[in-house]
C-alpha cells in the first residue's frame, strides 16, 4: 500500500541565542499523539480482514525479540529505524574499567532508507510566528547530565526556553510530566520549584514518579509585559523523557 504524501506546519521562535533581533527557528505543529493502539485502529479502518488482538500481539512480539538483540549487540531494522547500542562517557588507561556512575549505554537510531525518502515529500506550511512565543530549549537532568533525554525521580532539573517562567493564578498554569502510554499527567508541586525564571526553570523530580517515557508540559500566564495574559498558554516539550527507577 502506498504512504500518502505529509504534510506539517511549522510556527517560527525568537532565536535568542543570536545578535539579530530577527531571527527565528522552526517548531513542528504537533497535531496529536498517537500509541500503538490508535495505529492498529487506523490499519484496521484501512483493512477491515485484520485483527487488533493479533496485530498488537504480532506487534508486542517483534518488539521484545528486537529488543532482546539490541541488547545483546545486534544492528536492528525494526519498523521506521535502525537500533544499535553506543557508548557514553570517558574511559582513563587501556585497562580501565567499567563505570556505571560515569558510563552508560545508549541507543542509537537511524531511520530507514523509505522513511527518510518520504519527509523529502512532506509539505511544510509555514504560518509565521506562534502566538505564545513559549519554548524549551533543553530539559538537563542534573544526576547524570544527560540532555533531552532522562530524569532522576528525586533529582533535579534545569530548563531553559523563553518565556517558561510560571506565572498567574489561574489552576492550569505549573509544569506537569505526561505518561506517553497510559497519558497520566503527573503534576510538579510549586513548592518543588528551585528556580522560576522568564529563561530558566529547575524543579525536582517526584521521588516516587514511576519508570516510564514522559513529556514536559509547561502552562503560564507569563508575559514579556507587565500584565500577565489573560489565559494560560500551554507548551508540550518534543522531547521523550525517559525514567527508570
Amino acid at each position: 500500500m502506498e504512504t500518502p504524501n505529509g504534510s506539517v506546519i511549522v510556527e517560527l521562535y525568537d532565536l535568542a541565542l543570536t545578535p539579530r533581533k530577527d531571527d527565528r527557528f522552526g517548531r513542528i505543529v504537533i497535531k496529536k499523539s498517537v500509541t500503538e493502539d490508535d495505529l492498529i485502529n487506523i490499519a484496521i479502518s484501512r483493512r477491515t480482514d485484520l485483527n487488533a488482538n493479533t496485530l498488537k500481539a504480532c506487534i508486542n512480539i517483534l518488539k521484545d525479540v528486537a529488543m532482546e538483540e539490541v541488547v545483546n549487540g545486534s544492528s536492528v531494522r525494526f519498523g521506521l529505524s535502525f537500533y544499535q547500542l553506543g557508548v557514553e562517557g570517558v574511559f582513563i588507561g587501556d585497562n580501565a574499567s567499567w563505570d556505571n556512575s560515569q558510563h552508560s549505554l545508549i541507543i542509537n537510531s537511524v531511520p530507514v532508507a523509505d522513511f527518510r525518502q518520504q519527509l523529502k515529500a512532506t509539505t511544510v506550511n509555514l504560518r509565521g510566528m506562534a502566538s505564545s512565543g513559549t519554548f524549551i530549549n533543553s530539559v538537563t537532568d542534573v544526576t547524570t547530565k544527560l540532555v533531552n533525554s532522562k530524569l532522576t525521580p528525586g533529582g533535579g532539573v534545569n530548563v531553559t526556553g523563553s518565556r517558561i517562567r510560571i506565572a498567574g493564578d489561574s489552576s492550569d498554569n505549573g509544569l506537569s510530566l505526561i505518561n506517553q502510554v497510559t497519558k497520566e499527567v503527573v503534576p510538579i508541586p510549586m513548592s518543588s520549584l528551585l528556580a522560576n525564571e522568564p529563561s530558566k526553570l529547575s524543579f525536582v523530580v517526584p521521588a516516587t514518579l514511576p519508570a516510564g517515557d514522559y513529556k514536559l508540559s509547561i502552562g503560564t500566564q507569563f508575559s514579556s509585559s507587565s500584565a500577565v495574559l489573560k489565559e494560560t498558554r500551554t507548551f508540550i516539550f518534543d522531547a521523550v523523557l525517559n525514567v527508570l527507577t
